[in-house]
């Protein structure tokens, strides 16, 4: 199977109905029942989660039959799916919602996240507001878009290089271990600005359309980030592992930083790495 813009934009039509039917009736009505914790206080799961999941991984059965799809509710129940990415001929990862301590808030910075892998490698992404409703997307080869109902579809593309003092951006260092992590929180006064949204669906398209020059990740879920990844990708940007190897699709370690340009990557390691 191919993916394409028309079957891809139909993946994306699946996402909104998702976020209509499932996500935003529940959005600031969510009873206690409602929402449980996973592995910690801040690592939660809603009815809505699970019943969006739901939506899209049948969708997606009924689209392209046969296809592997990884969740990130579906791999709390079996972790084992995440290690089939590299080798399955078709596979989606998708993050019901992302940002789920936002939704479980009020706040309304969530987003609904799906990619497609083929034979391992990422080959398209998206990534829809459902408050917004609109949709950062991309097939590789093809650049980075925003889609709007009602208007023409926007190119994306990444901020212009800029020192490591005068780069804005995320910092995901909560998940970090010591000593990596004293380290980089001592060094990022050496950065333009730092932020953390709690939702990388958000911190990505804001990367991707050049309204912030750097992310930083520690922890890697599929779900995560390669919608967010492709994204960046092909809007023009520079991203590695920490060690400057490459991502790949099944990877769950290794960190991740997501700049304009290779140049800018070394900045900012030398930058947020340096020793005390």
């Amino acid at each position: 199977m191919t993916i394409d813009d028309t079957n891809w934009g139909e993946v994306v039509q699946l996402l909104r109905a998702a976020a209509r039917a499932e996500i935003m009736p529940r959005f600031r009505k969510l009873a206690p029942g409602m929402v449980r914790e996973k592995s910690s206080p801040s690592d939660l799961v809603t009815e809505a989660d699970e019943a969006a999941e739901a939506f899209i991984v049948s969708g997606l059965h009924r689209m392209f039959p046969g296809c592997l799809v990884v969740g990130e509710e579906a791999c709390a129940a079996d972790p084992t799916l995440v290690a089939r990415l590299g080798s399955a001929e078709l596979a989606f990862v998708v993050d019901p919602i992302d940002g789920t301590s936002n939704y479980v808030a009020g706040l309304p910075l969530f987003g609904v996240m799906a990619a497609a892998v083929v034979n391992g490698h990422v080959v398209a992404g998206a990534i829809h507001d459902p408050v917004g409703d609109d949709t950062a997307l991309a097939v590789r080869g093809g650049g980075a878009w925003m889609v709007m109902p009602g208007s023409e579809p926007v190119r994306l593309f990444v901020a212009d290089p800029v020192p490591p003092n005068k780069m804005a951006g995320c910092v995901s260092w909560r998940f970090m271990k010591e000593p990596l992590r004293g380290t980089v929180v001592r060094n990022m006064v050496g950065l333009g600005g730092v932020c953390d949204y709690r939702c990388a669906a958000h911190e990505y398209r804001m990367l991707a359309a050049g309204h912030c020059e750097y992310l930083v990740f520690n922890r890697l879920m599929p779900w995560d980030h390669l919608p967010g990844w492709l994204l960046h990708q092909e809007a023009g940007g520079f991203s590695a592992h920490f060690d400057g190897s490459p991502l790949a699709a099944s990877d769950t370690d290794g960190g991740l930083i997501c700049t304009p340009d290779r140049a800018s990557f070394d900045a900012i390691s030398a930058t947020l790495f340096a020793p005390g």
